[in-house]
């Protein structure tokens, strides 16, 4: 199975990148990009591009982003313990189309979690592995629904799988051992094909 992880989003960035991190010696700046879905809600997703990219990046300007879904483990006790960002590899001015397409090969790594919405809507959540050089692995979290619920309940842990589908955000509340609750952001990959690996 050839190995796939092809991010493209079009989008407006409401802000000029801050910096984010250093690895081997390379400095790393992050941005949100707000991109439109079909019924109008918007999806704030965070990108990650290279110092040498940054001057592409304005505020208030549209553009068209190709990449990669990468994952990494927050380890500071603070936010959710898995990351997702877009890594950047190529930006250009939007084409002024809407546009949120990923597409993932991988392995599953977990056992999927099939259930039912209070209206009786099947939902299905899939974690999967997807390679990266140098043997690491990005590990992304995937949403089914409906008919693709059912046909992904049925994968197993090491099956292998090609999806395509959309980057989207998810506000949520988490509850505190304080008691309170503090809201934050999930992200994940919402299924719409699930291919066969031949494909």
């Amino acid at each position: 199975m050839t190995t796939r992880n092809e991010v493209l989003l079009e989008g407006l960035a409401p802000a000029a990148p801050e910096w984010s991190h250093e690895n081997h010696g390379m400095h790393f700046y992050r941005f949100f990009l707000q991109v439109p879905r079909l019924s109008g809600q918007i999806d704030l997703l965070p990108v990650v591009v290279p110092k040498d990219m940054t001057a592409l990046v304005t505020a208030g300007n549209s553009l068209r982003i190709r990449g990669q879904l990468r994952s990494f483990n927050n380890r500071s006790g603070v936010g959710n313990k898995l990351v997702l960002t877009v890594y950047a590899q190529e930006i250009q001015p939007g084409q002024d189309a809407l546009c949120n397409q990923i597409c993932l090969s991988g392995a599953l790594c977990k056992e999927p979690i099939f259930r039912k919405t209070p209206l009786g809507r099947s939902i299905c959540d899939l974690m999967l592995a997807a390679p990266r050089r140098y043997g690491r692995a990005d590990y992304l979290p995937v949403i089914a629904w409906g008919q693709l619920a059912v046909r992904a309940s049925r994968l197993h842990v090491g099956d292998l799988l090609t999806l395509e589908g959309r980057v989207q955000s998810r506000t949520y509340h988490k509850v505190m051992e304080s008691g309170g609750t503090e809201e934050r952001t999930a992200y994940e990959v919402s299924m719409m094909r699930l291919l066969d690996n031949e494909d």
